[in-house]
């Protein structure tokens, strides 16, 4: 039976070759009080990764493992294992993350809100080594359509946009009474594109400052190895939102066209690099001049690449010190006494 109303989580993992990780994932959202369930979909894996996610059941009978053959994306692992849970709240959980003790407790201590999210603590070192999040002054605030997007937009000289990376908890009811779920056409941007939906739609996110959510930084990432294909379709699916009639005020529309654009000059510039790999200079100069108003996203786009690499700048980061964490969101810090 699925409950519409409670304070229980489920915490939904979709795990591609994530057996090295998915066990310290499990065993922190199992050590919550606040999780009813977790649910486990392996996404087509060749690693032992469901054998991983077995091995870290606590015997509280709150772990669900389930396995596609094939791989078929993360939005589809975390389709199935929403229809899979019956809490009412829902929380995302990336297979080599983990949560830090007490993550739930403030967000479940806020009313108003049908997506919830906390601060994000990045870790640049050996994810092993013992690190306790700061302790944050507690502030809330509302995360309205425009912020969302806006914040999600890169700007040269700028940090990078990072508001889509915030994990919020979820309201069932809320998906449910909209029908909405993960696009399953999406392999790159498949959360900001659900919590944009949530957004137009009427949804009141709100965001706290306190630090649950631990994200190990990799170099290898699936974030970091999207193709030129999954551009397109996520600035296609901003599209197809901006076009639908009555959903988006003016002003919301104009932003979300500015990170559909911003999208799109991305894939642009990436497929005329796909085409000078496989074709050489002479053929991508051709596909420029038969696609002109490709051309200002790919010259700019170069010039920034030659530009950055030149300044040694490229997705530079201040140096995070061993023990220690990058947050997502400016908290103030609580004085120590």
């Amino acid at each position: 039976m699925i409950e519409e109303n409670g304070t229980g989580v489920c915490v939904i993992i979709a795990a591609k070759d994530a057996a090295g990780t998915i066990g310290k994932a499990i065993r922190s959202a199992l050590a919550e009080t606040a999780v009813q369930e977790v649910v486990v979909v392996d996404d087509g894996s060749a690693d032992g990764t469901s054998d991983a996610a077995h091995r870290a059941d606590d015997g509280t009978g709150r772990l669900r493992v389930a396995r596609f053959e094939q791989n078929r994306g993360p939005s589809a692992a975390r389709n199935h294992a929403i229809d899979m849970s019956t809490a009412p709240l829902i929380g995302i959980l990336d297979a080599d993350d983990f949560f830090f003790p007490g993550r739930f407790a403030p967000m479940q201590a806020e009313a108003d809100w049908d997506l919830i999210a906390d601060n994000i603590g990045f870790i640049h070192h050996d994810p092993a080594q013992p690190v306790e999040p700061e302790r944050f002054e507690a502030r809330t605030r509302r995360l309205t359509l425009v912020d969302f997007v806006e914040g999600n937009i890169s700007r040269r000289g700028r940090p990078r946009g990072e508001i889509g990376f915030l994990k919020p908890v979820m309201r069932r009811s809320f998906l449910m009474r909209h029908g909405l779920r993960y696009d399953e056409s999406l392999r790159l941007g498949e959360d900001y594109d659900l919590y944009l939906r949530a957004l137009a739609r009427g949804a009141r996110y709100k965001v706290i400052d306190h630090c649950g959510y631990g994200a190990v930084v990799r170099a290898n990432s699936l974030s970091g190895r999207h193709r030129t294909e999954d551009l397109r379709r996520l600035y296609e699916a901003e599209r197809r939102l901006r076009l639908t009639p009555g959903l988006l005020t003016k002003a919301q529309a104009r932003v979300v066209k500015r990170h559909e654009d911003h999208i799109r000059a991305r894939h642009d510039l990436r497929h005329i690099l796909d085409v000078k790999a496989t074709g050489g200079a002479a053929v991508a100069l051709g596909h420029l001049l038969a696609h002109p108003q490709t051309a200002p996203a790919v010259l700019a786009g170069v010039l920034c690449d030659k530009l950055d690499a030149l300044a040694g700048k490229r997705h530079a980061q201040p140096p995070v010190p061993a023990g220690k964490l990058r947050y997502l969101l400016p908290g103030v810090p609580v004085a120590q006494p």
